[in-house]
């Protein structure tokens, strides 16, 4: 949702005290787009450390280079790690299994919220709760961060989880039950999609093409339909501001 328009499309520009966590999701989007390249345009330009976890890293680097298919994706993301544009905790000196454990925390704990068929709900995947998990130790260590995450469910979870079951039975097409634990830990997490990064690049003229308007169409829809959970009125939106 893009109700604070200036706050959707900040990158914070400290390098020594602000991060940028990466989701799985988003850098799908941006690889599939053929847009993973702003990456590190956006980084040289704000000087913020891009980071993904270990678990981000086997879903878009360790799995998908065995497959034929996601190879060439792989690659691309292998490469941006390889040279230090995208980075993982450690180099934040944050412990990768200490992120790994708490993201087995945060994931029980939000698929403890819904049952269906008295069965718990799965609502995020590991990558998403590691992400998670290091945006709260950062925050512990009064360091700025953004979790870039394309997915919507995660998004509402966070923004406005008292829309969820709702989400949930429509998507499922089953009867949801709510157990009554607590959303309050996931109040807190700040959130940003690949649109909102892209609309960036655009704007500070990173991108490769220089078409202007048209240009920012096509890559919002671009990502759009390579799986960023976003509204047409939402893309709408955003090309307002520009």
């Amino acid at each position: 949702m893009i109700n604070d328009k200036n706050k959707k499309t900040e990158i914070p520009k400290s390098p020594s005290e602000k991060v940028l966590i990466f989701d799985s999701g988003t850098l799908i989007s941006l690889s599939m787009s053929g847009l993973l390249y702003v990456l590190e345009r956006l980084k040289n330009e704000s000087g913020v450390r891009f980071v993904i976890t270990d678990d981000v890293k086997k879903e878009v680097v360790d799995t998908p280079i065995k497959r034929k298919r996601f190879e060439l994706e792989a690659l691309r993301v292998k490469s941006l790690i390889s040279q230090g544009i995208l980075e993982l905790p450690d180099k934040l000196g944050i412990d990768n299994k200490i992120v790994n454990r708490k993201g087995l925390e945060v994931m029980d704990m939000s698929n403890s919220f819904f049952t269906s068929h008295k069965k718990p709900v799965r609502m995020i995947q590991i990558g998403e709760a590691s992400c998670m998990a290091l945006s709260k130790i950062l925050f512990e260590k009064n360091i700025e961060n953004i979790i870039a995450l394309d997915e919507r469910t995660t998004r509402i979870l966070i923004e406005k989880p008292e829309n969820l079951r709702e989400l949930l039975e429509r998507k499922l097409h089953t009867k949801i039950e709510f157990r009554k634990n607590s959303f309050d830990y996931f109040r807190d997490f700040r959130v940003i999609r690949s649109t909102e990064i892209l609309y960036v690049a655009w704007k500070k003229s990173l991108l490769n093409l220089k078409d202007g308007n048209l240009l920012l169409d096509a890559i919002l829809y671009a990502v759009k339909f390579k799986g960023c959970a976003i509204s047409y009125d939402e893309i709408e939106e955003i090309k307002q501001i520009g």
